[in-house]
């Protein structure tokens, strides 16, 4: 298994839709473990292709607002972490892990992952997709949320449920995904300002990050383009 692998970083996609192909979503029952703002939620809901939909966040101010949403009538959210599924065993077909592994607590990413194994049928898939430490994006949020320690965390708990048999590899994918931000107040919105971390940046730090992100700004906006990785996985049976 590869934590990276930059050969294979030239195909840029939208990665729901991405998943879409790739998975058999049809009639499918599906958990998504840390679904911030629901985005992608809609996104899959909105296809009518699966049966139903349990999108758990474990920020609860996010959640809150997540329970507001009453136009997705086969999504149900929940408030919870990927260390302790408010689930029943075998219940799920595909889980989805969209960037959140490395937000579990270090020292539960191993639990995270035994609870996918657990919640998911036999021969059930996780869709486990994690950013790849590189890349213009990653320069700019490293000044003030390094994540380096974090993603190799995530990618090691990883390897190790797959060494121990606990899901099996069945394949990765390497692509890049884009970003875009109008101005670097939408930068802020999105990135620093957000529910799940207390960022507090120094006037100085705040600066240093500032004019790294303009540095990339033109009359349309800064686009970035970024490298990401999926460890598809199989419960076996």
């Amino acid at each position: 298994m590869k934590i990276a692998d930059p050969a294979q970083t030239q195909q840029c996609c939208n990665e729901v839709q991405l998943m879409l192909a790739e998975l058999p979503f049809d009639g499918a029952r599906v958990l998504e473990l840390g679904c911030g703002r629901a985005e992608k939620t809609r996104t899959l809901a909105e296809t009518g292709r699966m049966q139903e939909i349990l999108a758990l966040e474990v920020d609860a101010i996010q959640h809150a607002r997540n329970l507001q949403i009453t136009d997705l009538p086969r999504v149900r959210f929940a408030l919870g972490g990927a260390e302790a599924i408010p689930a029943e065993d075998g219940s799920f077909d595909i889980v989805i892990m969209f960037k959140s592994l490395h937000h579990v607590p270090m020292g539960q990413m191993h639990q995270a992952l035994a609870e996918v194994a657990r919640v998911l049928c036999p021969g059930g898939l996780a869709w486990i997709s994690e950013p790849v430490y590189a890349g213009e994006l990653n320069e700019v949020m490293r000044l003030f949320h390094d994540e380096k320690e974090v993603r190799e965390a995530a990618f090691a708990a990883v390897c190790g449920a797959v060494e121990r048999g606990v899901l099996a590899l069945e394949r990765q994918l390497f692509f890049l995904t884009r970003s875009h931000f109008e101005d670097f107040a939408a930068f802020e919105r999105r990135m620093i300002q957000v529910t799940h971390s207390d960022h507090r940046l120094s006037p100085e730090l705040y600066a240093q990050v500032r004019q790294q992100f303009e540095a990339h700004l033109t009359p349309e906006g800064a686009t970035f383009f970024n490298p990401q990785r999926v460890d598809l996985l199989r419960k076996p049976g």
